[in-house]
């Protein structure tokens, strides 16, 4: 077990480093004046502002991949996850370019505590859309479990300059720096 930990922090370093580098792309299906309302959304706007992007991440293009994600995250919120991981590994298999079927699919996986197949999903999510904040947060998620407290925190960030409301990654950054960590010098 001690290699496998070993390689995942490995991955994760990687994986930080591309989603750092990849800031400024823009997001992959969902309009740019999009994230231009997220960040000026008050925090009574926001979830309706995410709503819209999720929306716009969830549109495959095809109706048929679009019900093997709908199957997928039905699945999970049954916590059926490998009836989950099969749905969304038929949808990556059919449409791999399509990032949400690969976000969708890491969910699986990480409820299913299989760490190793979630990073990778997360890694091919954020290459297809650097942007996607709720794959970043995922990712700092991660990093938080593994005691990357210092990289989970540069994430966290990253979320909420993606998306400013986001309460999760607003506490889970709160959390860290009353514990020392995080801190902006």
């Amino acid at each position: 077990m001690r290699i496998l930990t070993v390689n995942l922090k490995h991955h994760l370093t990687a994986l930080v480093a591309v989603v750092l580098l990849c800031s400024t792309a823009t997001a992959e299906q969902a309009p740019v004046e999009l994230f231009d309302r997220l960040q000026s959304a008050t925090e009574a706007e926001a979830p309706r502002v995410v709503q819209e992007i999720k929306a716009e991440w969830s549109k495959s293009g095809s109706a048929a991949m679009d019900l093997l994600l709908r199957r997928g995250r039905e699945a999970i919120e049954k916590g059926d996850y490998p009836l989950a991981i099969e749905h969304l590994t038929a949808l990556t298999d059919h449409a791999p370019q399509f990032a949400e079927g690969y976000h969708a699919r890491a969910e699986a996986y990480f409820r299913a505590d299989l760490y190793g197949p979630a990073l990778d999903d997360l890694e091919k999510t954020l290459a297809l859309n650097p942007s996607h904040f709720d794959a970043i947060f995922g990712l700092a998620v991660m990093f938080q479990e593994f005691g990357e407290l210092r990289k989970a925190a540069e994430l966290y960030r990253k979320v909420l300059a993606l998306h400013p409301n986001h309460d999760n990654a607003r506490e889970a950054l709160s959390r860290l720096k009353r514990d020392g960590i995080g801190r902006e010098l």
